[in-house]
């Protein structure tokens, strides 16, 4: 049976110690805080063991949580075991941290293990494996048993997660044949087989970054989280490896990668890691010798913000080296340097929402006063007398511009954050009869507006190019509901969209492309929707977050109103806020600079516009008012 041996693990990033910040800010009220780790606990199956650091040996029986740092060892068959005990032994035995998966193989026919090439290919079962032996037929060769389950997704070759929707069936016939006399199993899985707490506690998520247009897009991958069996590379080496493979199949058609066509990490590679001065130096194959500086700096831009998001301690430089085994440096970037070719949005001045009076204001971002933030009017035409009634708004990333929506919810108008002068024109109208017909607009990086029409008869998104250039409307492909709300994400790539299907709204993130790829507004598409949080019956609001994710306020079947981090790709939680039943509506600002660190902020109907800092309660900062939102 395979054993377990705990490793250390390191700290899941979440809600601190909890403290109140302010004089005259008033303390919501403290609820229920329940944090999941990225790495879930996994249940081993019975007949396993766990191995301290210290101690005796102890059993683990499949009720125990096991660490997602615990590290699983096979057991060979036993001699003259029977067909049941090998297929058993099998399963069991894939879950291992074996070295080429060497136990495991020793199941099989001496032909299937030599060809047996599961790579990085999973199946993720939502519970373990059903195995029963097919009766009443006579196989010449020997026994035959039917593994099944309900699946749950899929890792495909370029460690891409793949939810399955609908929940489809998994099934797989396993051929037993007498081999010296030996049952052994010669037609094994095409790919690793694992239950939900198994493929938690044997993988995790990573982000590799590649470039659309000038910004950096996080590609979500997962690897294991201990060395690889077949290429026996740490999780580093083994993202990094998948990120000079290239993009994932869903994120391939609107990104690039800066990497020469067949660049590999150096031949013989195994493990990167920093010197003393948190320089990563990556050894590349003779791809990558002759591309010229600016190329070969963005290749490390992607590098750098690819191994930063692995890791507790902070990169400060990449270099690059050639294939020359001297070890001589191709170019090298620093953290500043990156920062500049990332193009990532900056961190926001301001915080913004709607007040009692209808109108734009905003509060300045000072967290670590122990003064209460004073909400103040947008300047600009918003508020010049008589002054405009909003129902909703969006603010540009630089600030300059607010894009926002009548208090009849029927007109989208875009206007400028400086000087004065009067309201422009129209940009947009809905078509509803009914008040609140668009939904809040967002921004994208690029400058672009976007927002959705909700109108029943005449349901669109749509795309204001620059935010002042004429309407268009975008094709959803595969689009089965109402667009009630919409995040576009700072990158320009994707787009999160609250749907209402049969009076609950689910949450999909899709892929916006521009085929021509110099944003001709004709020929913009939304494709390939997949759910980004499948776990939820019902969402309530959404925000994009840092590292590619989402904070998600909804619930579970027959649960309470939660806000959770997830990743889009809808694999799992990634951590959960504490306090969030009320919660109608959540913001998080787009920038990751964590030397300013910027409170996540919602909207309940019981306490108002509500900011929660890092490692503190949620707390009053305005008592009236609706619809926050950070610059995007």
């Amino acid at each position: 049976m395979p054993m377990a041996m705990p490793m250390p693990k390191d700290a899941e990033p979440g809600s601190g110690p909890s403290r109140t910040h302010g004089r005259r800010g008033r303390t919501v009220r403290p609820r229920t805080l329940r944090a999941y780790a990225l790495g879930a606990a996994g249940l081993l199956l019975a007949g396993c063991a766990s191995m301290p650091t210290s101690g005796e040996i102890r059993p683990v029986q499949a009720s125990q949580g096991v660490d997602s740092q615990v590290r699983v060892f096979g057991v060979p068959p036993a001699d003259k075991a029977g067909a049941a005990e090998i297929v058993k032994g099998f399963l069991e035995a894939m879950t291992s941290d074996d070295p080429q998966l060497e136990t495991a193989r020793k199941y099989l026919t001496e032909e299937a293990a030599k060809t047996w090439k599961p790579g990085s290919a999973v199946t993720v079962l939502s519970a373990g494996l059903d195995r029963s032996p097919i009766r009443g037929e006579k196989d010449p060769d020997g026994p035959r048993w039917k593994v099944s389950g309900t699946k749950l997704a899929t890792v495909d070759e370029r460690s891409a997660y793949q939810p399955e929707t609908g929940g489809g069936r998994y099934e797989e016939f396993l051929q037993l044949v007498q081999e010296n006399k030996q049952w052994r199993i010669a037609t094994p899985p095409e790919s690793l087989v694992l239950s939900e707490s198994d493929f938690q506690r044997i993988y995790m998520p990573a982000n590799k970054y590649y470039f659309a247009g000038g910004t950096l897009v996080a590609d979500q991958v997962y690897v294991r989280q201990r060395t690889d069996p077949d290429s026996r590379m740490d999780p580093t080496t083994q993202t990094v490896q998948s990120l000079l493979a290239g993009p994932s199949r869903w994120l391939g058609p609107v990104v690039e990668t800066s990497f020469p066509t067949g660049t590999e990490l150096r031949t013989g590679t195994k493990s990167l890691s920093y010197d003393g001065q948190n320089t990563l130096r990556v050894p590349l194959n003779d791809k990558a010798d002759n591309v010229a500086q600016p190329q070969c700096q963005k290749m490390a831009t992607q590098l750098l913000y690819t191994v930063q998001d692995l890791t507790a301690s902070r990169l400060s430089r990449v270099e690059l080296l050639r294939d020359d085994g001297k070890s001589s440096s191709l170019c090298s970037v620093t953290d500043v340097n990156a920062a500049a070719i990332a193009n990532r949005p900056r961190s926001p001045e301001y915080q913004y929402f709607v007040d009692d009076a209808k109108r734009l204001v905003r509060m300045k971002l000072d967290i670590a006063s122990e003064d209460q933030p004073k909400p103040e009017p947008v300047p600009g035409p918003l508020n010049a007398p008589p002054g405009f009634k909003a129902y909703s708004a969006a603010v540009s990333y630089d600030e300059r511009r607010a894009a926002v929506v009548s208090e009849d919810g029927h007109g989208l108008y875009v206007v400028s954050l400086s000087g004065s002068g009067v309201m422009p024109q129209l940009v947009l109208t809905g078509k509803g009869a009914k008040p609140n017909t668009l939904t809040a607009p967002s921004w994208d990086a690029a400058g672009d507006l976007w927002i959705a029409d909700q109108d029943p008869q005449h349901p669109a998104l749509w795309r204001v190019p620059g935010g002042t250039g004429t309407p268009e409307k975008v094709q959803v492909a595969g689009l089965d509901g109402r667009i009630t709300s919409l995040k576009a994400a700072a990158d320009g790539a994707r787009i999160a969209l609250l749907v209402e299907q049969g009076g609950r709204r689910k949450l999909y993130v899709g892929r916006i492309e521009r085929p021509d790829g110099k944003g001709d507004v004709s020929a913009v598409s939304v494709r390939e929707l997949r759910p980004a949080a499948p776990q939820m019956a019902d969402v309530t609001a959404m925000s994009w977050a840092p590292r590619g994710r989402l904070l998600v306020v909804g619930r579970e079947s027959g649960g309470l109103v939660q806000a959770r981090y997830m990743l889009t790709d809808g694999s799992m939680i990634a951590a959960s806020l504490p306090g969030a039943t009320g919660l109608t509506a959540v913001a998080v600002p787009a920038s990751e600079d964590e030397s300013k660190p910027k409170p996540v902020v919602g909207y309940s109907d019981e306490d108002g516009i509500v900011w929660l800092p890092p490692g503190a309660q949620w707390r009053t900062v305005a008592a009236g008012g609706r619809a926050p939102v950070y610059p995007g």
